[in-house]
């Protein structure tokens, strides 16, 4: 073993950590080696969303003392960021085995630290926590969750005084902060407890207030109230707000998933808790099939993530990918707000960057300022905060099927998407239409745009170091061409740079510093490259587009464009 790494494994062997640790670790020494060294081989950073990893012992793991560690880090910025103020926090926590005892953790070293701590009763959505900071005027906060991830793992998202996760400074600097905590004998454990307050149903109704005024067209719901919704949590947090949500809105005819509803860190009957992933959705897709309904929508365990399900033109049904979803909110909140006169010349949408350019398209034709960020709703939140009083604020969204509408909540939101998307079917329903026939229009309007993801997956210390030397590659010797078409531009979000490749010419990027590559093609064909912030992997974007002349057409220009997207991938030696 490393001998960093051994000096790291004997100072949790020696310290002042209690038994049970210290007999896990022996085991793998023991028994599992190469498990060890993976668990103490570094330490937990921030990426795009927190402190994320499997749960275990060491330093590369969740568990107390990380939690405990990162969390009097936190505390101790906090308060040299408010001095002289009474310093509030929110914590909340997901489904997920642990999330109670982490989200406990962390309440009783806040309070220990002199911090008034406003902890939920129970379990609750990511976006509910993001909503009380600002609802109950915090500095701060925490929920213990690892969003879409498997059982295996936990998480603890951090977030600022406006709602929003961590950007910088503060992502680094609460970092430096938690480096600077040197054991666990600099952590605060208890003796706050005063400084606990437990909250929940008061919440609830104001945040469920919130939700309900970002309805467009109440009395098309009210005209479809008996819209067949099928819905499942995914053993996660969503149960606790998105049926009750469903019927403040007005709609009576919702069926939830019974084999998914109840809240279990296990997730028994899924691979992956994530929407996203059609085996997760594969038991509300037999429901909606049996009762004929009219949209599926899932949620992940922390309710951050939407997934839904329509039927195509012939009675089929099939599964949107998370840029097909945001191109019909986008397009419902933009086009159902002009119909309405409640739109405004200050109108904005904003988008990451590897999100769908129909986005741009549709927010271009209607005169809407579309703003394009990192990728992580931190950095939508950022953008809101900065364009406050000039701008106003309608929606933003990325491709991993996150949705963000309205300003009173700061990172990504299934259940007020939920309510959403629902509404945008009963609006198509109330024309004898559905979300699929209006996505085919929007191609036929816009242009057809497909989009494909894959990640790439590479574990431990040696799957770091792949990913890092694969970037090099792309950095330092860039394809000249892709599937037969000319690179004619290289993005460079590491170094602030777009460069033309074939006249040389170079430009700054107005973006924070991320390690994200893009390659522009002839053909407007775009692959982006990102190292994954919270797991161990890489992932590629591909998108292409082409006309769509007629509905009817959508078969053939699909499979065009499925067509130059394999070419692409085969291209680029990626499968």
């Amino acid at each position: 073993m490393d001998a960093a790494i051994q000096e790291k494994v004997d100072l949790w062997l020696e310290g002042n950590y209690d038994q049970a640790t210290k007999d896990e670790i022996a085991r793998l020494q023991k028994d599992n080696p190469n498990e060890l060294t993976e668990s103490f081989y570094r330490n937990l950073e921030f990426g795009t969303g927190g402190l994320r990893g499997i749960m275990g012992v060491g330093t590369n793991r969740i568990n107390k003392y990380t939690v405990g560690m990162a969390t009097q880090g936190y505390a101790n910025y906090l308060k040299a960021s408010f001095p002289g103020k009474e310093v509030r926090v929110a914590i909340a926590h997901d489904s997920r085995n642990n999330s109670r005892f982490f989200a406990e953790t962390t309440a009783n070293v806040f309070a220990a630290n002199g911090i008034k701590v406003f902890l939920f009763q129970s379990l609750r959505p990511t976006p509910e926590l993001s909503f009380a900071i600002r609802h109950l005027h915090c500095q701060g906060g925490v929920v213990c969750t690892a969003s879409h991830n498997p059982k295996e793992y936990n998480g603890y998202k951090a977030y600022w005084d406006d709602g929003g996760q961590l950007v910088p400074p503060h992502d680094k600097n609460v970092l430096k902060e938690v480096e600077k905590v040197a054991g666990v004998d600099a952590v605060k454990w208890g003796g706050g407890e005063s400084n606990i307050t437990m909250i929940g149903a008061a919440i609830d109704e104001a945040y469920i207030a919130m939700v309900r005024n970002l309805s467009v067209y109440p009395e098309v719901i009210e005209r479809q109230h008996n819209l067949r919704i099928v819905y499942t949590p995914i053993h996660g947090t969503g149960i606790k707000l998105v049926p009750e949500v469903l019927q403040r809105f007005g709609f009576t005819n919702v069926h939830v998933v019974d084999e998914q509803a109840t809240p279990d860190g296990n997730f028994p009957t899924v691979i992956y808790p994530n929407p996203e992933e059609s085996e997760a959705m594969s038991i509300g897709l037999k429901k909606a099939q049996q009762i004929d309904a009219d949209i599926l929508l899932g949620t992940d365990p922390d309710a951050d993530r939407v997934g839904i399900g329509v039927k195509d033109k012939k009675g089929q049904w099939v599964l949107m990918n998370g840029n097909q979803t945001a191109t019909l909110a986008f397009n419902y909140m933009i086009e159902a707000r002009k119909a309405k006169g409640i739109s405004s010349p200050a109108d904005m949408v904003v988008k990451t960057i590897v999100t769908t350019n129909l986005i741009d398209e549709i927010a271009r034709h209607n005169g809407v300022t579309c703003y394009n960020v990192l990728t992580g709703f931190k950095y939508i939140a950022e953008l809101i905060k900065e364009k406050e009083g000039q701008e106003n604020y309608v929606i933003g969204g990325e491709e991993s099927y996150g949705l963000m509408i309205g300003s009173q909540i700061r990172d990504k939101d299934a259940v007020s998407a939920v309510a959403l998307l629902c509404e945008m079917a009963a609006y198509e329903k109330d024309k004898g239409r559905s979300l699929y026939d209006k996505l085919i229009d929007l191609y036929v309007q816009y242009g057809f745009y497909k989009e494909h993801l894959i990640s790439i997956t590479k574990k431990g210390m040696n799957g770091q170091k792949e990913i890092a030397e694969m970037m090099s590659a792309y950095r330092s010797h860039p394809p000249v061409l892709i599937n037969g078409s000319p690179v004619v531009q290289l993005l460079d979000y590491e170094l602030h740079e777009g460069k033309n490749l074939q006249t040389g010419e170079t430009w700054e990027i107005d973006l924070p510093k991320s390690n994200v590559l893009q390659f522009i093609l002839a053909d407007d064909s775009k692959i982006s490259a990102r190292p994954s912030g919270t797991e161990p992997k890489i992932k590629f974007y591909f998108s292409v587009h082409g006309e769509l002349a007629f509905p009817g057409d959508f078969d053939k220009v699909n499979a065009e464009l499925g067509s130059r997207i394999d070419g692409i991938i085969t291209d680029m030696k990626l499968k």
